[in-house]
């Protein structure tokens, strides 16, 4: 199999605006399916503070959805929440590959670090 070629990189933006964007980790409490989706599976994410549903379409990238349960990733915490499959979620899940067409992994820290913790 051939190795993917990198995309072409987006336009530049201002620091200012990537500094908007508020980027965290959270831990994944549980996965559960989405009644009625092929894809969506809702996250209960632990955010420290708070916990948070966060529904992502990784039903058919994984065999088991669930083996993340208790792994810590990165998240989008500050998107307007958005209506999906008849549920509302309140972030997204940040992953890796799946915009090159390859099966996407999780943006994870290198080490467990308390939920909640910024990126950037």
């Amino acid at each position: 199999m051939a190795e993917p070629k990198p995309a072409p990189i987006k336009p530049l933006v201002s620091v200012a605006l990537l500094e908007q964007l508020d980027i965290r980790v959270g831990t994944v409490r549980a996965v559960e399916d989405v009644a009625g989706s092929s894809k969506l599976v809702r996250l209960r994410v632990d955010f420290g503070d708070h916990e948070r549903r966060i529904l992502a379409g990784i039903k058919r990238e994984r065999s088991d959805p669930r083996e993340i349960e208790g792994r810590q990733a990165l998240f989008v915490v500050n998107l307007e929440p958005r209506r999906m499959a008849g549920e509302v979620s309140e972030g997204m899940l940040l992953d890796i590959g799946y915009a090159d067409g390859i099966v996407p992994v999780l943006a994870v820290p290198e080490r467990p670090v308390p939920a909640g913790v910024r990126a950037g």
